[in-house]
C-alpha cells in the first residue's frame, strides 16, 4: 500500500526553508536553486491544502501551521538520519541504543554497572540521557526510559525492574545514632524534598502511624543526588531510595534516621509506598534487538541484591 505522504526531498526542502525563514538560504544550504526550493514548497502546499509561508517584499515568513509541522518533520528526518548512520556504522550486527534515566538512578546505580553490559555487548553503542519528567517518545530520539512512580504511558510497554525502599538519612553528627527518634525529632530538623514528590515525607510518616507538622515544608531539589549530598553536609534529613545511598551508608557519610515501628507494623510490615522502577519503551521499538539485550541484562541485575558494585 502506497504511503500518503510527501517525498523526502520535499520535506527536507520545507524543513530547511522554515529553519532559515528564507528560500534563498535554504537553497544554499541544500545546494539547490532558489526556483527548485520554491517549486518544492508550492508542491507541498498544494498537497496539504494549507498555506505554509506568507510572501512579502522582504522575503517569506512561515505560518503557524508550518512552524508546528516543521518541528515534527525535523524530528522524523533526524531519526531517519540517525538510523541510517547507525546501519552504515554497524553493518549486519550490533546497534545503537539511546536510553533516558532519572539522574540519580543513572549516576548511582546504572553507570557503575554499565561496564559489564558494554563488555558483554561490544557491538551495541549505548547513549545515556537524563530526564526528570515524562516526555513524548515520538518527539525524541530516545528508545527507552527508566522511570519511577507509575508507568501509565499510552502506547508504551513497561517492564518492572524493582520496588523502591525509601529511607530517611542524614549526617551522623545531626542525630544521636543510638537514640530512638520520635516525630518531634524530625520537626526540629529541616526536611529535604524531591520537587516531583511534594508529599513523600507525609506518606512516609503516615506509613509509620505518625503525624509531623509542616511535613511539606523545606527546600526542594530536582534530583535525589542533590538531596543526598545536602544531607552529607548536614543541611537536613533526606528521604531517598536506599540503593542510591548504599555506598554513603557503608562509608559512614550518612546514617539512617530510624523511627520505631508500631507493634502492628512490626507484626505485619506495610508497604511504604507504591513507587517502583520500570523500563519503558514505545510499542513500535520493543522488538529492537539492542533494546531486547539491554532489557534482559537490566532485569537480571535488578533481581540481584542491591549492593554497590565493586570499584
Amino acid at each position: 500500500m502506497r504511503r500518503k505522504m510527501p517525498s523526502s526531498l520535499t520535506l527536507t526542502v520545507f524543513e530547511a526553508a522554515v529553519r532559515h525563514s528564507s528560500f534563498t538560504l535554504a537553497a544554499q544550504d541544500l545546494s539547490l536553486t532558489q526556483s527548485a526550493v520554491c517549486r518544492q514548497v508550492a508542491t507541498l502546499e498544494e498537497y496539504l491544502g494549507v498555506p505554509l509561508f506568507r510572501r512579502s517584499g522582504r522575503g517569506v515568513m512561515p505560518t503557524q501551521a508550518a512552524l508546528e509541522y516543521s518541528q515534527r518533520v525535523a524530528t522524523s528526518l533526524d531519526m531517519i538520519e540517525r538510523d541510517t548512520a547507525e546501519l552504515i556504522a554497524r553493518g549486519e550486527g550490533g546497534g545503537e541504543l539511546t536510553v533516558a534515566a532519572l539522574p540519580t538512578f543513572a549516576s548511582k546505580w546504572l553507570i557503575p554497572r554499565l561496564p559489564a553490559f558494554c563488555e558483554a555487548n561490544p557491538q551495541i553503542t549505548l547513549n545515556l540521557l537524563t530526564r526528570t519528567r515524562p516526555f513524548l517518545f515520538e518527539q525524541s530520539l530516545i528508545d527507552a526510559a527508566i522511570f519511577a512512580r507509575d508507568a501509565n504511558w499510552p502506547g508504551t510497554e513497561q517492564t518492572f525492574l524493582m520496588d523502591e525502599d525509601l529511607v530517611a538519612v542524614c549526617a551522623p553528627a545531626l542525630i544521636h545514632p543510638r537514640r530512638k527518634l520520635e516525630a518531634q525529632d524530625f520537626s526540629r530538623h529541616r526536611l529535604l524534598h524531591l520537587d516531583t514528590r511534594p508529599y513523600a515525607w507525609r506518606q512516609w510518616f503516615e506509613s509509620r502511624g505518625l503525624t509531623v507538622k509542616q511535613d511539606t515544608l523545606g527546600p526542594r531539589y530536582d534530583a535525589f543526588s542533590f538531596m543526598a549530598e545536602c544531607a552529607v553536609h548536614r543541611m537536613g534529613i533526606a528521604l531517598v531510595p536506599r540503593f542510591l545511598v548504599a555506598a554513603e551508608l557503608q562509608q559512614g557519610k550518612l546514617t539512617e534516621a530510624k523511627l520505631p515501628l508500631r507493634k502492628a507494623d512490626a507484626a505485619t510490615p506495610q508497604r511504604q509506598n507504591s513507587t517502583a522502577y520500570y523500563l519503558i519503551c514505545p510499542e513500535q521499538r520493543k522488538m529492537n534487538p539492542a533494546l531486547a539485550l539491554f532489557r534482559q541484562w537490566l532485569v537480571g541485575h535488578c533481581a540481584q541484591p542491591h549492593r554497590p558494585p565493586l570499584p
